[in-house]
């Protein structure tokens, strides 16, 4: 029994052993796998670093003044774009209807593909003569239409913005000698109306005391 209990005392020892062993060696191994990953990630950065080191010394002296002066020039093109068409406020109808002609045409994007299309699709009737009876035959498509609804209702909206002028109303008592005294009036009447209401009715029906 005693010879029976030292064997597998031996043996939990050495499968304890080989346990340790394994777990160590996992460790290693996971350990080396990790520092060649990092070697490879180096190697990579450091073979970056040489191609974009020898690309800057590829390049001319005054590179950099040129790409300042390239950005700048870019920059001022687009500020020059925006002065070309400026908002001087309501000048007339027509001017206004020109401007929004402008920004609508600026917006147009031609559709290349469905101009070929459609000039296949036409034939001879694409390029129409004094002859060609071309009314109605025009079908727009789903996304044309939608963009013009979209167009449209932004349109309403900003309009909706306008701030307009307010309408004379011919029935209203008149209080006042010109139009500073009427804006003067409506403030008061504002702030002070409903303390003033009798006061004023009484004045009006001449039973004031």
């Amino acid at each position: 029994m005693a010879s029976c209990s030292q064997e597998n005392v031996t043996a939990s020892g050495e499968e304890q052993a080989d346990t340790s062993f394994s777990q160590k060696r996992e460790a290693r191994l996971r350990k080396f796998r990790e520092l060649h990953f990092k070697r490879n990630e180096a190697r990579k950065l450091n073979h970056q670093e040489v191609v974009e080191e020898d690309k800057r010394k590829k390049l001319p002296a005054n590179w950099e003044a040129k790409k300042a002066r390239l950005e700048w020039e870019l920059t001022e093109g687009e500020k020059k774009k925006k002065k070309r068409n400026p908002d001087q406020g309501f000048a007339g109808y027509a001017e206004a209807q020109l401007r929004q002609y402008q920004r609508l045409t600026k917006q147009i994007r031609p559709d290349l593909e469905s101009y070929a299309k459609l000039r296949e699709e036409s034939g001879e009737d694409f390029y129409p003569t004094s002859n060609s009876l071309i009314h109605g035959t025009h079908v727009p498509t789903k996304d044309g239409i939608d963009r013009m609804v979209e167009d449209v209702e932004k349109q309403i909206e900003k309009r909706a913005k306008y701030s307009r002028r307010r309408a004379y109303n011919d029935d209203a008592d008149i209080d006042y000698i010109n139009e500073r005294n009427a804006k003067f009036n409506k403030k008061a009447e504002r702030f002070y109306g409903k303390y003033t209401a009798e006061i004023k009715q009484n004045l009006e029906r001449g039973t004031a005391v």
